[in-house]
């Protein structure tokens, strides 16, 4: 168990780098399984979950290397297994193995996925979209079955009750070696969806409309890769740096950004007196010298990303006025508030919502990251906050961001890794 000691109170200055999307990233390795040559990927991150998954592979006979942000994946002689190990259930994104593993195979055992407990994430509409093509679904020991007909699976409307990423990225991998068309409904908008049709598309997919609510799939017989595919930028981690920039910096350069995926964010950094300079794949913040406190209502993309809900909770502690944050994604990932309150935090949970005054008695101490987003929002309050700040459970931020303490000594930051024990 690693612990992460920041001491605080520190500006900081320079340039950071946004490394790859993690939740590009996370859906693209399970992807890569469905080509019959080796796959590269370039601008990858380096972050636990990509190792997890790399161990996953393993498991499948599918070697894979990396040489610093570009991974190669040779599944051409990859062996049907059931993922039940308990690498699968401590990942979240395991789940896109079973629309891989469906595509490739025609038959998927995979146990159920973990990842952050950061309330309800059912995986019905992965189910019913998997039924819809034909596939027979049942659990036993805690795992999931999947099985397409002897015929194959067969292209068909998908229309989801609501909006998610994730069923839509499994009823793309399902549908893409399934005979026919395939529409998907409703479907989730997100880079990252945009950026997994781009990878399928290049190896031979037949994907239209992705980043609209309605994507539509010819099936194909066989998918291979032959070029190198550059992973999209990480909105979330550039959302975070900027966060740090406004928060602590004296003029902080964020580089490979595309601002277009956060145009709500970075209105709502606006309004709330940020001065920054964005440019065509960069970020510039001034130093900031008044904030004042906005109200915030996450939404699915393009929306104010759920992800950032956390991290711009930290930036509030330093705004004039009452700020005021509705997630109508996921209403109960509120677990970072009491370890913020140990660190004097003015926040607190009131029905559906989280307020948040100024605090102007920030201060290190003990906390418990709980997962990636909320060990997020302990990381910058500890930058903010001056003394010692120690974050206990640390491995869920290096889940989910890229080199996070190499970019943070950067800046200036006083951070290190050290062991639990």
């Amino acid at each position: 168990m690693e612990i992460m000691d920041i001491h605080g109170g520190k500006t900081l200055a320079g340039s950071v780098t946004v490394g790859g999307a993690k939740n590009s990233t996370v859906a693209l390795i399970p992807a890569s399984i469905l080509s019959h040559t080796k796959v590269v990927f370039d601008s990858v991150p380096q972050i636990k979950d990509v190792e997890n998954l790399r161990a996953i592979l393993g498991d499948m006979n599918v070697p894979s290397t990396i040489d610093e942000s570009v991974l190669t994946i040779d599944p051409s002689n990859i062996k049907q297994v059931p993922l039940t190990s308990g690498k699968i259930q401590s990942l979240r994104a395991s789940y896109y193995f079973m629309g891989a593993l469906l595509s490739r195979f025609g038959e998927a055992v995979v146990s159920f996925p973990g990842g952050d407990d950061i309330g309800p994430r059912p995986i019905d509409q992965h189910i019913r979209g998997f039924q819809a093509l034909g596939a027979t679904v049942h659990f036993e020991n805690d795992s999931i079955h999947i099985k397409a007909p002897d015929t194959g699976l067969v292209g068909t409307m998908i229309k989801f009750d609501f909006i998610s990423v994730g069923a839509t990225i499994n009823m793309i991998l399902a549908s893409v070696l399934a005979h026919g068309q395939t529409t998907i409904e409703n479907a989730a908008r997100e880079p990252e969806i945009i950026d997994l049709a781009t990878f399928l598309n290049n190896m031979g997919a037949r994907i239209r409309g992705a980043g609209t609510s309605q994507i539509k799939i010819e099936g194909v017989e066989s998918l291979s890769s032959k070029n190198s595919h550059t992973i999209i930028p990480d909105r979330i981690e550039a959302g975070t740096y900027i966060i740090i920039a406004a928060a602590i910096g004296n003029g902080i350069w964020i580089k490979n950004v595309i601002p277009e995926h956060l145009d709500l964010f970075l209105g709502k950094l606006e309004e709330m007196g940020v001065n920054m300079q964005i440019g065509e794949d960069s970020v510039y913040v001034y130093p900031t010298e008044r904030l004042v406190n906005v109200e915030i209502k996450t939404s699915p993309f393009p929306g104010f990303a759920t992800d950032l809900q956390q991290p711009i909770s930290s930036l509030m502690f330093l705004g004039e006025g009452q700020g005021v944050i509705h997630d109508t994604i996921y209403p109960k990932r509120v677990r970072h508030i009491p370890e913020l309150c140990k660190m004097g935090a003015k926040i607190w949970k009131h029905e559906n919502e989280i307020r948040i005054l100024k605090s102007d008695h920030l201060q290190g101490t003990d906390v418990t990251a709980d997962e990636i987003r909320a060990g997020a929002s302990l990381m910058i309050t500890g930058l903010i906050a001056p003394g010692e700040t120690r974050i206990h459970d640390a491995g869920n931020i290096l889940r989910g961001y890229d080199r996070v303490v190499h970019k943070l000594r950067s800046l200036g930051a006083e951070v290190r890794i050290i062991d639990e024990q």
